[in-house]
């Protein structure tokens, strides 16, 4: 998800949030610029694709910055960033392994596939992400449910799966993937680390509206943070929905932070589960860093590196 803090502040909600849930770390960690580390790559295997997801480390690092981290770590992609920079990215022999949707000032989760009130700025907002995928012959792009508001579950799904029909032909064309994401509803203490009253909060609710969708370019964004909050049982259910998964997230749970010991998620058998099942995508850290960003993304990528 492609969201600033600055983003975040123009809503009311965000900016409550926000003031509220200032990261442990931050001072210092501003201040670390993306030199090149004396160890090398942090992939070694190689065996999973993975990106680094910009809007988690905007506040320390401008996207030609992110570069020189992603290239010195051996990620292949930088995503969910503005498509200004697919240009930059493609001279560096780099990825964007999913396109956001501009849906700005708001983030992009609030208003989505399920309320027929939004569709026509949805639809542009998915289909300029599409078309700037097609340029640049990037292979994804993200759909969000959107927040329920005055709309029920079944409605809801209905819609999501009416209006991704409706935008099939159009991705199916351009050989785009729309991944949609999975968002965890139990917390509430920060406007990026859960989203009370998306309506896309279980896996098997957003299985069950790609199933109906029935096209090989609608794919689950299997956010293994959300997944854990949320659900659960993160190995059985990639196993489960292996046919269905478009790509993947990761962050630290609780507080959707570091992939370290201070957290619950056991990563590399999941990343290993994943080959098993023959996934061959990307794996995006999204995780908000609470200290060192370049330390802390380090770790993650070597961890993941199975």
């Amino acid at each position: 998800m492609n969201v600033s803090r600055r983003h975040l502040l123009q809503s009311s909600a965000g900016a409550a949030l926000l003031g509220a849930a200032s990261l442990s770390g931050v001072a210092q960690a501003k201040e670390t610029d993306a030199k090149p580390a004396d160890n090398g790559p942090a992939v070694k295997q190689g065996r999973i694709n993975q990106s680094i997801v910009q809007w988690c480390f905007a506040d320390y690092w401008d996207v030609p910055q992110q570069i020189k981290v992603a290239k010195q770590l051996g990620c292949k992609s930088i995503e969910l960033l503005d498509a200004k920079y697919f240009p930059l990215l493609k001279k560096a022999g780099l990825e964007c392994a999913i396109a956001t949707v501009d849906m700005s000032p708001d983030p992009p989760f609030l208003r989505g596939l399920n309320n027929p009130k939004y569709k026509d700025r949805v639809f542009k907002a998915t289909k300029d992400a599409i078309d700037a995928c097609q340029a640049h012959g990037f292979k994804r792009a993200i759909c969000f449910t959107g927040m329920a508001e005055d709309v029920s579950a079944e409605e809801g799904a209905d819609n999501c799966v009416k209006h991704l029909k409706e935008l099939m032909p159009y991705a199916e064309k351009a050989k785009v993937t729309l991944c949609l994401e999975m968002l965890n509803t139990r917390e509430d203490t920060h406007p990026m680390k859960g989203h009370p009253g998306y309506q896309g909060n279980h896996t098997d609710y957003c299985i069950d509206i790609l199933k109906r969708v029935g096209s090989p370019y609608a794919k689950l964004l299997f956010d293994i943070y959300h997944v854990q909050i949320m659900d659960g049982d993160v190995i059985r259910r990639i196993h489960q929905h292996k046919d269905y998964i478009g790509h993947v997230h990761t962050a630290g749970n609780p507080g959707r932070g570091e992939l370290d010991n201070k957290q619950e998620i056991n990563y590399p058998p999941i990343m290993q589960a994943l080959l098993d099942v023959g996934y061959d995508g990307f794996v995006g850290q999204e995780f908000i860093p609470t200290r060192d960003p370049l330390v802390g993304l380090r770790e993650a990528v070597s961890l993941c590196d199975v």
